[in-house]
């Protein structure tokens, strides 16, 4: 009977997964969207201006949705939560300021590097040593992303401010697996989001706020701040309360892939046989990680004991 039990709750436990993967793959379709959408919208308003109004109506709207979550703000979940907002706020702050020192194809390549430092720090500071088939994906999924985005090989001092970028990102990734189970997931989506509109408001206000022009701005707003933002993070918070985040992060990589085809389907960019390569590389990598196999059960997967 006992082993009848193990089975069934072996199974609730790979549905979920399962859902996890396919939500997280939305996720990376709306991020990928939105690098599109935003692209022309950006030329017309500050970042941190687009930033702090993205935020403040992903935050406004899962409220309004959800009022009683106000109730929710206290104890660890609203200290995870700012925490993990400040840190996400870093991440872009970051990634802002090396795109403007450095090409798109070397910011996003860098900032894919979360990747690799995901299990790294999660091997530093809990001891948690990757197995191999972690660092192969890994290591795949980051081949992957240079063939999509390099094409330019150069170096650029740009590179430092995206490498700080790419370590926001792994430990906002790493602070969601630690902080996660076990919250109120709603709550804690809608205190990052609104950490970081408040971040992002002290940034814009200084030199005067400037408000959408036009439709085309509006609607990258729009679009970024319920799809990329506010239902983006909530499935992320969720999916890493019952997921490893290596996993996840291996996972989120797909953004690139779906960036690179959103941007040929609006003509944008072409499809070359170097970005067609990459993509099936992250594919590979993400699938390697993925596959169910007999020999293991879903919780060691990714990592082995640490040796004393």
């Amino acid at each position: 009977m006992e082993h009848g039990s193990n089975a069934a709750n072996r199974l609730g436990v790979m549905k979920k997964t399962t859902w996890a993967i396919i939500a997280l793959l939305f996720v990376t379709i709306a991020w990928g969207a939105s690098f599109v959408v935003m692209k022309p919208a950006m030329e017309k308003i500050p970042v941190y201006d687009f930033l702090a109004i993205r935020f403040t109506i992903a935050a406004g709207l899962m409220i309004l949705v959800r009022p009683q979550v106000l109730k929710a703000f206290k104890g660890p979940t609203l200290i995870y939560g700012v925490i993990l907002g400040a840190v996400l706020s870093f991440s872009y702050v970051t990634q802002t300021i090396g795109l403007t020192l450095s090409t798109a194809a070397i910011t996003g390549f860098i900032t894919g590097l979360y990747v690799i430092l995901t299990p790294l720090l999660i091997w530093i500071f809990f001891k948690r040593k990757p197995k191999s088939v972690v660092a192969i994906g890994a290591i795949l999924a980051t081949v992957g992303l240079g063939f999509i985005t390099i094409k330019d090989a150069s170096f650029d001092l740009g590179i430092i401010w995206i490498l700080l970028c790419a370590l926001g990102f792994a430990l906002h990734i790493v602070g969601l697996g630690k902080w996660s189970p076990g919250k109120d997931v709603y709550a804690l989506t809608v205190i990052q989001l609104a950490t970081v509109a408040v971040l992002c408001w002290v940034g814009a206000l200084p030199d005067g706020y400037q408000s959408p022009v036009d439709f085309e701005v509006w609607f990258a707003v729009i679009f970024t701040a319920v799809f990329a933002t506010a239902l983006a993070f909530f499935i992320q918070t969720w999916a890493q309360s019952i997921m490893d985040e290596s996993r996840v992060a291996i996972i989120l990589t797909m953004e690139v892939v779906f960036a690179a085809l959103t941007s040929v389907a609006v003509g944008q960019e072409v499809l070359s046989l170097q970005v067609i390569f990459g993509g099936t590389l992250m594919l590979a990598a993400m699938l390697l990680i993925e596959w169910p196999r007999k020999d293991t059960k879903p919780e060691d997967v990714i990592y082995e004991p640490m040796p004393h």
